[in-house]
C-alpha cells in the first residue's frame, strides 16, 4: 500500500503523470478514486488540506480540530443578504474532507427528491431502484447501521417524550459507525477510531490498488488541450499558513473535480466551464441548520451518548427536518446568552441543558463568487417559504421540549433570555431580524449543478462538464436540489454511480498542454 505523502515535506516541485487526477479527498473524491483505481487506473488523489491520522486526529481538543482540519478554523460564513441570517458554513480541509467531520449521519436520497430529479429536472436513472445498488455498496463501504435506543443520551431522550406526548415517535439514526461509545466527539473527528469516515473506509483500499494520495496540494486551474482536459496546475503548501512551497503539476487523461460546493465552482470557472449556461457558482443550497435548547430542573448531561441518534421527518411536508444533536460543553457555553455575570449564570445551566437540533429544506438562494483571495464570495437568500417555516420550527421544538418538562427554553435567537410557556405563546418568531439568527450549515450542495441540458447545468447526467470533456465533477455540488437530510451517503452514493460510468469508458489518450506552467 501505497504511504499518504504530505506535500509540506515534499522538496522541490511535484510533477507526476496519471490515467486519473481527482481534486479533493473527502466523501466524492476518495469513492471516485477508490472505484477507478480498483479497476485498474492509475490514481492521483490531491487534497489541499494536512493529513492528521486518526490517531492523530483523535487527539485533538476541539479548538485544535478546528483550528487544524476545519476550513478557516470552522469561520467560514454565507453572508445573509436582505432578512436572510448569515450562515456559518461548516467545511472540512483535510485528508478525508468534511467526512472526518460529520456525525456520521447516512441517508439516502429520499424518493421525493429522487422524484423531482427524474420527473422534474429530467434526470435518466434517478429513481430508487436504479439507485438502490450505489446506496447499497456505499453502504456496505462504510458499515452504515441504526443507533440502538440504549445510545440515546438524556437530551435525546427528553425531546422524544415530548414528541410522545405531543403525538408523535421519534426515528433511529443511521450512522456509519462500528463501535461507537456515545462520547459525542464526532464533529471534531472520532478519537476512538468508530467513526468510518472516508480516510479508515474509502482511501485504504484506493491507495492498496495503486493510487497515489498527496496532502497540501492547492490545485489552482485545470489544464486543457483543445476541449479536453489534461490535467492539473497549482502549488504545494507550507503548513498551518499555507505558504507556498513548490509547484504542482499532474498530467492526466481524465480529471476529476470534488473540491465541494465552495470550491469546485471556482476551479471550474478558471478553466472556463459554465458560460453557457451561467448556472455555474449558483442554485446553492445549504441546509439552514438550527438547535433549541431545553432548561430542566434535573441533571442532563447531554453530551453523554451519541451525538446524533434519531430525528424525525414529521414535518417534513414543511421543509422541517429534526434531528438529535448536542455541542461540547465549552462551545455551547460561548453561545448562551448574556455577558460577564449574566453568561456565567446561564454557563451553569449546561448541566441540565438538553438539546435538540432542526434543519431547513431550503430553496437555491445562495452565489457562490470569487472572492480577493483563495477563499470564495458567498451570498444566501432565503426564499420566504423557508423564512416561514424557521420560525415555525423553532415553535414546534421549543413546545416539544416545554411538554416534556422544560424550565425554560431558548431559541437560536442571538442574546435571547429564554422561553418559559406563557411567553412563548406570546413571541412573534416571524418577527426576528435575520441578523439575530444563530444559523448554520455542513450541507453546501448545488452550485455545479447537473442536468440534461448545457443551457440549465453545468454538468450532463454522467458528471461530465459540458464545456470541457474528459472533466469531471463527483461531489455535492452537482445535486440538481438540496435534500432535506444529511448529506453524505447521498454525495457518496452520487460520486458512486459517477465513477461506475467512468469505469466503463475507455480513457482517451494521453495529451499535452499548451498552458504554461505557473506558480
Amino acid at each position: 500500500m501505497t504511504a499518504i505523502v504530505r506535500g509540506r515535506d515534499h522538496d522541490g516541485d511535484l510533477d507526476l503523470d496519471a490515467d486519473v487526477v481527482v481534486v479533493g479527498s473527502g466523501a466524492a473524491g476518495s469513492v471516485v478514486a477508490t472505484h477507478l483505481a480498483e479497476a485498474g487506473q492509475d490514481v492521483v488523489v490531491l487534497e489541499e488540506g494536512p493529513h492528521f491520522t486518526p490517531e492523530e486526529y483523535g487527539k485533538l481538543r476541539p479548538s485544535e480540530s478546528m483550528r487544524n482540519i476545519w476550513r478557516d478554523a470552522g469561520m467560514t460564513f454565507a453572508l445573509g443578504l436582505g432578512d436572510s441570517p448569515t450562515i456559518n458554513v461548516l467545511i472540512g480541509r483535510c485528508i478525508g474532507g468534511s467526512s472526518v467531520l460529520t456525525g456520521g449521519v447516512c441517508f439516502r436520497i429520499p424518493d421525493s427528491v429522487l422524484d423531482v430529479w427524474s420527473r422534474v429536472h429530467g434526470l435518466p436513472g434517478m429513481t430508487p431502484e436504479a439507485m438502490r445498488r450505489c446506496f447499497e455498496d456505499v453502504e456496505e463501504a462504510v458499515h452504515v447501521e441504526e443507533v440502538p435506543a440504549s445510545m440515546r443520551s438524556r437530551s435525546t431522550t427528553l425531546f422524544a417524550e415530548g414528541a410522545r406526548l405531543l403525538g408523535f415517535e421519534l426515528k433511529p439514526m443511521r450512522r456509519n459507525t462500528r463501535g461507537c461509545n456515545g462520547c459525542g466527539r464526532c464533529n471534531f473527528g472520532c478519537p476512538h477510531g468508530a467513526k468510518l469516515s472516508v480516510d479508515a473506509a474509502y482511501l485504504p483500499r484506493a491507495r492498496a490498488a495503486g493510487a497515489r494520495v498527496y496532502s497540501d496540494c492547492l490545485v489552482e486551474r485545470v489544464t486543457t488541450h483543445g476541449d479536453h482536459a489534461s490535467g492539473v496546475v497549482g502549488r504545494l503548501l507550507d503548513g498551518a499558513r499555507a505558504k507556498k512551497r513548490g509547484e504542482l503539476r499532474v498530467r492526466a487523461r481524465r480529471v476529476v473535480v470534488a473540491a465541494g460546493a465552495y470550491h469546485s465552482p471556482l476551479l471550474l470557472g478558471r478553466t472556463g466551464v459554465g458560460k453557457t449556461s451561467g448556472q455555474l457558482g449558483r442554485n446553492l443550497t445549504l441546509h439552514p441548520s438550527f438547535r433549541v435548547i431545553g432548561r430542566f430542573d434535573e441533571p442532563v448531561r447531554g453530551w453523554q451518548g451519541a451525538l446524533q441518534s434519531a430525528w424525525s421527518d414529521r414535518y417534513e411536508d414543511e421543509g422541517i427536518t429534526m434531528t438529535g444533536l448536542f455541542v461540547p460543553p465549552g462551545v455551547l457555553a460561548a453561545t448562551m446568552p448574556g455577558v460577564g455575570e449574566e453568561l456565567t449564570r446561564h454557563a451553569k445551566y449546561i448541566p441540565n441543558l438538553a438539546m435538540f437540533g432542526g434543519l431547513i429544506h431550503d430553496d437555491g438562494g445562495g452565489v457562490v463568487r470569487r472572492g480577493i483571495g483563495r477563499e470564495p464570495l458567498v451570498t444566501y437568500r432565503m426564499s420566504p417559504k423557508d423564512r416561514a417555516a424557521m420560525s415555525i420550527a423553532w415553535r414546534r421544538m421549543a413546545e416539544i421540549y416545554l411538554a416534556a418538562g422544560a424550565r425554560e427554553v431558548f431559541l437560536p435567537i442571538l442574546g435571547e433570555r429564554g422561553f418559559d410557556a406563557d411567553r412563548l405563546r406570546s413571541a412573534d418568531l416571524t418577527r426576528v431580524r435575520g441578523a439575530r439568527i444563530e444559523c448554520w450549515s455542513q450541507h453546501p450542495l448545488g452550485t455545479c449543478r447537473m442536468g440534461v441540458s448545457p443551457q440549465h447545468s453545468v454538468v450532463d447526467p454522467d458528471g461530465q462538464t459540458w464545456d470541457v470533456k474528459d472533466l469531471y465533477v463527483a461531489d455535492g455540488s452537482v445535486l440538481p436540489t438540496s435534500l432535506g437530510v444529511n448529506p453524505q451517503l447521498s454525495v457518496m452514493s452520487m460520486a458512486t454511480r459517477i465513477a461506475w460510468g467512468m469505469r466503463e469508458r475507455p480513457l482517451p489518450s494521453r495529451r499535452t498542454t499548451s498552458v504554461r506552467f505557473t506558480a
